[in-house]
């Protein structure tokens, strides 16, 4: 018989980094009957987001809590093995909140299902799962780019970014990325057409992103937070829209983050900021996902994803996006 895995939550990592004891492994452990509404689904694919170190510290308040010793929760891709629901049937690809696990037991209420193409679980986690959709409304609802803006994007080399600043080039906007190293910033301007990119190791960002936009910024789609966040307010154009999106720079930090000191050039500048959640435009997450096909299929969009094998590599992975090791989207590939 082949050994079932599954990651278990050992620990809270409040305020630090990362780290392998925070996750305890479980070798075959019980899975349970079917009740009706069940489905029972082998995990073939599951995300790595910034969200589950929140999940993890019960910070993320959208977020059912997590307990010690439960599975340890990830957005997935499986394939129904038995259904105890009318609306699903053995063989069906389904996507949702899953976990690291070989095969698991989850309401069919709570699944939707996956169109089965070639490289399916790969397109419905990264452009057509939350990272693509995250982009599309988050920049097309609230950045509302127009031809001529400057888009200026913090953590540009990431799942969300780096598919922000393409749709940025798809709107017309001189887009700029900030992201940490060589590799990564001619990655942006080579592989995915960005204007020019920031290296925020080697550069002084504030005084970089003056000269590339002496204007101002039109657009600032920020995953970062932090005293980036601060240098880049004070770089605003009027009537600039601020999307918050993310704030890695507060993952490993002691106690609440600072606010920005240059929040009050929000007013001078007749700007706005706004934050959101993808669930807030869930009635229209299959428009986002008709148009980001047609432009990866009309090649304006480049699906660049990193793919991990094996269940058993799944804190370590975990552990590389929050050490900004990743370029594109992160996944963990658990079964063909």
């Amino acid at each position: 018989m082949e050994t079932l895995l599954r990651w278990t939550i050992a620990a809270r990592p409040n305020a630090r980094e990362l780290v392998a004891e925070d996750f305890e492994i479980d070798r075959n452990p019980p899975l349970g009957t079917l009740q009706d509404d069940d489905l029972r689904v082998a995990v073939l694919m599951l995300s790595c987001d910034p969200a589950q170190k929140g999940w993890m510290e019960n910070v993320a308040g959208y977020a059912e809590p997590t307990e010690i010793g439960q599975t340890m929760p990830a957005l997935g891709v499986g394939r129904v093995i038995e259904s105890r629901s009318a609306g699903f049937a053995p063989g069906d690809l389904v996507q949702g909140l899953l976990g690291w696990a070989d095969e698991m037991i989850v309401r069919a209420s709570a699944m939707r299902k996956v169109r089965d193409e070639p490289d399916a679980p790969r397109l419905a986690l990264g452009l057509l799962g939350s990272s693509g959709l995250t982009a599309y409304f988050g920049l097309t609802r609230i950045g509302v780019p127009q031809a001529g803006d400057v888009l200026v994007v913090t953590g540009a080399a990431g799942g969300v970014g780096s598919i922000v600043g393409q749709l940025g080039k798809i709107a017309g906007c001189r887009v700029i990325g900030i992201a940490g190293g060589p590799d990564k910033c001619r990655w942006l301007t080579e592989e995915l057409g960005f204007d020019h990119a920031i290296d925020y190791k080697a550069e002084k960002v504030k005084a970089r992103v003056r000269e590339l936009a002496p204007e101002g910024i039109d657009v600032l789609w920020d995953n970062v937070g932090g005293q980036m966040l601060d240098d880049l307010l004070a770089r605003i154009a009027r009537k600039a829209r601020v999307v918050i999106c993310g704030g890695i720079a507060r993952y490993q930090q002691q106690g609440r983050p600072p606010g920005p000191g240059s929040y009050f050039n929000i007013v001078f500048k007749s700007a706005r900021m706004e934050g959101f959640l993808l669930g807030d435009f869930a009635e229209d997450h299959d428009i986002g996902r008709d148009r980001l096909r047609r432009w990866l299929a009309e090649g304006r969009i480049v699906q660049r994803d990193e793919v991990v094998d094996g269940l058993e590599n799944a804190p370590q992975t975990l552990m590389r996006l929050f050490r900004g090791l990743n370029r594109g989207k992160l996944l963990i590939r658990v079964a063909e």
